[in-house]
């Protein structure tokens, strides 16, 4: 496509300069695309699981923003750096992986609480009851069956929980 400048020398080199950034940055951008491309195809299944976790884990916290702390009953607050809060599980990722993305199993929980209280099981479970009933507590901690996401269901998870935290904000 031809343009016609005014003849002036200065116009041709200004034109020509932006055509060569814009150039550049469609370059760039092809190179970014390539890039994460290449990155992915280098994630294993456990950067998905941590990645479908981090998902989670907001979706939980943007859930349980209005509720209180389900072990001690303080409301949650959100100034804090870094948030103020945690999403903590009652059967933890390291006990029961099968239940990293269970919503029951998973609730909004004060850092004192999560971190430095130990999750405190007694309190939680306790907190649990009254939230979700007895019966739901009862089939999570009876819960054994072992889960193997595949790759798939782990980008399928992710979405799911990224979707319905944005739903939440609206």
């Amino acid at each position: 496509m031809k343009h016609k400048l005014c003849g002036k020398l200065e116009c041709g080199l200004a034109w020509s300069e932006l055509e060569t950034a814009k150039q550049l940055k469609k370059k760039q951008m092809a190179d970014r695309k390539e890039t994460k491309l290449k990155l992915d195809k280098l994630k294993t299944r456990s950067d998905y699981i941590k990645e479908t976790q981090i998902a989670f884990n907001a979706y939980i916290r943007t859930r349980d923003r209005d509720k209180p702390c389900i072990c001690c009953g303080i409301p949650l607050t959100q100034e804090a750096v870094g948030g103020g809060f945690d999403c903590g599980h009652y059967r933890s990722c390291g006990s029961a992986p099968h239940l990293r993305f269970n919503e029951d199993n998973a609730h909004g929980q004060t850092k004192k609480c999560n971190r430095y209280g130990a999750g405190r099981a007694v309190d939680y479970r306790i907190g649990l009851i009254a939230r979700i009933g007895i019966d739901r507590v009862a089939a999570l901690e009876s819960c054994n069956t072992p889960a193997k996401w595949t790759i798939p269901e782990l980008i399928e998870m992710k979405k799911k929980f990224q979707q319905m935290k944005k739903e939440l904000e609206k």
